[in-house]
């Protein structure tokens, strides 16, 4: 399902377009001069736009131009009574996506706005972002901030600790911290383990000498709370 907004002050077109876009599934929004539909145009759920040329208000290519300005990319697929090549150029020119001439078959008006949907790009995946006490981190970008402040790890720090944050309430001990962080191959000791956490703690938690979150598993290793 999508939602698309109808810009048409033609009521009868504009119904019938509803119409039969609601039984294809899609939620639909109407418009009927160009001050109202670029206002309805600029909203972030907005996933296509069928916009006429000729509007009361603000004309189609007016609403077009400053869709496309303020940066929204929302598919825009363009009616019009004219026929002109001219006006067909503009229209693309300005951005539109499509373009269709009145009158046009119902069919082929169903077949542009679904090939239109299908262009779209897939939505983006919400930001894996962890955090605990006072501390945040966004696993996709490799940041860490405290208090609203960035904090400076190293790649390797990052390894371990995302190795902590996907892993809460799990006790790991230090050989298996080195095969996942370092490799099967690393021939260091485990003794580098207790000097990167030994580090996050400084830097992550509130007080590096009674950690609340890299918490030690004495004879073992470590764990993470959250």
């Amino acid at each position: 399902m999508a939602r698309i907004l109808i810009v048409e002050d033609d009521r009868a077109i504009a119904l019938g377009l509803r119409l039969n876009l609601r039984k294809e599934g899609h939620d639909v929004w109407m418009a009927q001069d160009g001050e109202e539909g670029l206002r309805l145009a600029l909203e972030p759920e907005v996933d296509l736009i069928v916009l006429d040329v000729m509007l009361p208000a603000r004309n189609g290519y007016d609403v077009l131009k400053e869709i496309r300005r303020r940066g929204n990319s929302a598919p825009i697929l363009m009616l019009t009574a004219k026929g002109l090549e001219g006006d067909k150029i503009l229209g693309l020119k300005l951005g539109a996506d499509d373009y269709l001439a009145k009158p046009f078959g119902l069919g082929e008006m169903l077949a542009r706005v679904e090939a239109l949907l299908r262009r779209r790009p897939p939505p983006k995946a919400e930001r894996e972002r962890i955090r605990f006490g006072e501390v945040e981190v966004d696993l996709d970008a490799q940041t860490v901030q405290r208090k609203g402040e960035p904090v400076e790890v190293s790649a390797q720090e990052f390894k371990v600790l995302r190795l902590f944050l996907t892993s809460p309430g799990r006790a790991l001990s230090r050989e298996d911290i080195l095969a996942r962080c370092w490799g099967a191959e690393y021939e260091g000791t485990p003794r580098t383990v207790d000097n990167f956490v030994r580090s996050l703690r400084v830097k992550l938690e509130g007080n590096a000498e009674e950690p609340r979150h890299f918490l030690t598993v004495r004879g073992h290793g470590y764990r993470f709370e959250r």
